[in-house]
């Protein structure tokens, strides 16, 4: 089974991990996953945000 990351510094998703593991948001379970990166890591902190607003 393959996963995915999303390089943060190129913008490119990555099969495996072959960069800098600073580099990387990951793993991922599918190509599309890590492809939609960025908007899930915003829903995340948001999500996280609105927690510790709430208590």
């Amino acid at each position: 089974m393959t996963d995915w990351y999303y390089n943060i510094k190129t913008h490119e998703v990555e099969e495996g991990p072959q960069s800098l593991a600073s580099d990387l948001d990951g793993p991922f379970a599918t190509r599309e996953e890590a492809e939609r990166a960025p908007q899930i890591l915003a829903e995340r902190s948001a999500k996280w945000a609105e927690e510790d607003a709430n208590g």
